[in-house]
């Protein structure tokens, strides 16, 4: 047996407005909606991962997701663009991560976050 993926479900009350939002602030590709579900997608070389954990780290809440990005700056931007503002950071964690929080419009706590060189 080998797992093909691994697909984090959002809930929503607009599907198609909260896949729009990630779609800008992600570079990702709306490929299919159906009214009550969106699927997007990222580059084909991206890996899926599962974590768990019982905090964000640094004291944090957890988030229901992370994104992994090569370019913190960017969604950054985007985000602060949408009139929207980071919840957490950005900041550069001692354990090698830059990262920052956002609230997405239905409330979900996303965790987007870069390796920084060592």
């Amino acid at each position: 047996m080998s797992v093909l993926r691994i697909v984090p479900n959002l809930p929503a009350r607009d599907p198609s407005a909260l896949a729009a939002f990630y779609a800008t602030l992600f570079d990702l590709e709306i490929e299919h909606q159906m009214g009550w579900i969106s699927f997007l997608a990222g580059p084909s070389q991206a890996r899926a991962q599962l974590q768990t954990a019982s905090e964000g780290g640094a004291g944090t809440p957890l988030p229901a997701l992370t994104i992994s990005v090569d370019d913190l700056d960017t969604p950054l931007a985007r985000l602060r663009a949408s009139g929207a503002a980071p919840v957490y950071g950005p900041v550069t964690e001692p354990w090698g991560v830059r990262r920052f929080y956002l609230r997405d419009p239905e409330g979900n706590l996303v965790n987007v976050a870069t390796h920084t060189s060592e």
